[in-house]
């Protein structure tokens, strides 16, 4: 039963016919991962929180930099330099004791993402990139859970709810990854910060509705706002019958042709980068950043492909080696390395790029 300080602390909520007691303690009882504390993470997290969700998963492998602060409420000025997941932890148990947050200050992967979604009832994607969320939407699948989508860039954003029974999954919009340099990151095109706030509170109410039930979520809909117009749509789409993920025949083995080996691990830690820096004969660095970060600071002796040459360029590659691709925080050489695994490269990622390999393994390269 809900407990005085608990029934005072929801009241508000337990007036609506769709919570109630029941709606409250199922709230309660409940569990939800959310991958990434950032932008997204943080408004997810911080309403979850004051909700009553009995466990809330924060999933992040990254630190708090200045430059995050503006959208990532999560955080403050004196948490620069920590991890993300300690300083969210911190800020939910302030926000709402009742909750049990876990940390896990690691990068999802796609070795990793099946174990961990496990131990949760739901899942809310907050990641800024498409390595993570093909990540999230196939360990869903193969799984049967529900997950709640959200992206945001500049003055938009868009959100839906993928993994529902008998919904259609995120391949079933999305196929496929796009190829490198046809779209562009948040740190490149940048965004409002109060965007994610609107796109992350939606995410919230979606996640809400569906651990009670209540009302209509957005399955087989995607919810599209332009922040800048005041403008919204509802774009509807259905599950594909030839989806590879998501069909029921092939529910345990979610493969498809963007994943080219999967015994290879897609990410790279620094630290085992830094052993085998040296072997030529069997890595091949690839830097994918913009011809002024190329001059402020790199790893070793890199080739350097911008994202937009990459795909004219793709034969300067041996596909006789392992590529590591990096860029600065991993977002973009993640979208990059999927596109090369996609043709038979056995490329990996750097985990959070040449700024971690700074902050890591090497002082001496420039951080900006």
């Amino acid at each position: 039963m809900l407990t005085p300080a608990e029934l005072s602390r929801y009241g508000r909520q337990l007036v609506l016919p769709e919570v109630g007691l029941a709606g409250q303690e199922r709230l309660r009882a409940a569990s939800v991962l959310i991958v990434g504390a950032g932008g997204l993470g943080s408004p997810v997290a911080l309403y979850l929180a004051a909700a009553g969700i009995g466990t809330l998963g924060i999933i992040d492998d990254d630190a708090v930099e200045i430059s995050n602060l503006h959208r990532q409420i999560l955080h403050g000025t004196k948490d620069v330099g920590r991890d993300k997941t300690e300083s969210a932890s911190e800020s939910l148990r302030r926000l709402n004791p009742n909750v049990n947050v876990r940390t896990h200050q690691e990068r999802l992967t796609t070795s990793r993402a099946g174990a961990l979604f496990r131990e949760y009832d739901l899942v809310v994607d907050g990641s800024d990139n498409y390595q993570t969320r093909y990540a999230v939407n196939d360990a869903c699948a193969r799984l049967g859970k529900t997950w709640v989508y959200g992206s945001v860039e500049r003055f938009s954003g868009q959100v839906s709810v993928f993994g529902a029974p008998g919904g259609p999954c995120y391949r079933c919009v999305f196929p496929e990854p796009p190829s490198p340099g046809s779209t562009a990151s948040c740190e490149e095109i940048g965004v409002l910060g109060a965007v994610p706030g609107v796109v992350g509170s939606l995410q919230a109410v979606e996640a809400l509705k569906c651990l009670l039930r209540a009302g209509e979520p957005l399955v087989g809909r995607l919810l599209q706002l332009d922040l800048k117009m005041g403008e919204l749509r509802i774009v509807h789409f259905e599950r594909r019958a030839d989806c590879p993920t998501c069909a029921d025949a092939r529910r345990d083995d979610v493969t498809s042709d963007h994943t080219a080996t999967p015994a290879l691990a897609v990410d790279v830690e620094p630290s085992e980068l830094a052993g085998c820096l040296a072997d030529h004969d069997t890595i091949q660095l690839l830097d994918i950043r913009e011809p002024w970060e190329w001059s402020v600071a790199r790893i070793g002796e890199p080739l350097h492909l911008q994202m937009g040459e990459l795909e004219r360029n793709v034969g300067s590659l041996d596909p006789g080696r392992d590529v590591i691709v990096y860029c600065h925080h991993g977002a973009r050489s993640s979208v990059a390395a999927e596109w090369l695994r996609a043709r038979g490269f056995r490329a990996r990622n750097l985990a959070g790029g040449i700024d971690r390999w700074s902050r890591e393994i090497d002082p001496s390269v420039p951080r900006y």
